[in-house]
C-alpha cells in the first residue's frame, strides 16, 4: 500500500493508534507501551493487553511498526519510516486542529 493510501486509511487516528504509534519512536513491549501511554495521558488513557496487541498486529500488518528485538519472551516493536510518515501527518492534522481553535479561544 502506498504511503497516501496509508494515510488515508490511518488519518484521523484514533487516540489509542495515535499514542502505541507516538510510544514507538523508541523501542517498547506492549507493557512498556501500557505505562508510557498511561504515564504520557496522567492516566486518562490505560490500554488494555487486547487493544495493545490488535493495534500492533494491524499496524505491523501494514508496515508502519515493526519487530525490533525479543527479549525474553517479550516482541519489542519501533515505528518504521513509513509510520513516521503516517505519524508525521496525523500531528499536522492536529496542529491545524490546535492552530484553528486558539483563533476561537478568547470568545469562549
Amino acid at each position: 500500500m502506498d504511503i497516501e493510501s496509508l494515510v488515508k486509511k490511518y488519518v484521523p487516528m484514533t487516540e489509542t493508534a495515535y499514542f502505541i504509534l507516538l510510544s514507538l519512536c523508541e523501542p517498547k513491549h506492549g507493557y512498556g507501551i501500557s505505562k508510557w501511554v498511561a504515564e504520557k495521558t496522567n492516566g486518562r488513557i490505560n490500554l488494555g493487553s487486547g487493544t495493545i496487541y490488535g493495534t500492533i498486529a494491524k499496524m505491523e500488518k501494514d508496515n508502519l511498526i515493526c519487530l525490533y528485538d525479543e527479549v525474553d519472551n517479550r516482541r519489542i516493536y519501533e515505528i518504521t519510516s513509513r509510520g513516521k510518515k503516517v505519524l508525521k501527518a496525523e500531528i499536522a492534522r492536529i496542529k491545524e486542529l490546535a492552530d484553528i481553535s486558539s483563533y476561537f479561544t478568547n470568545s469562549l
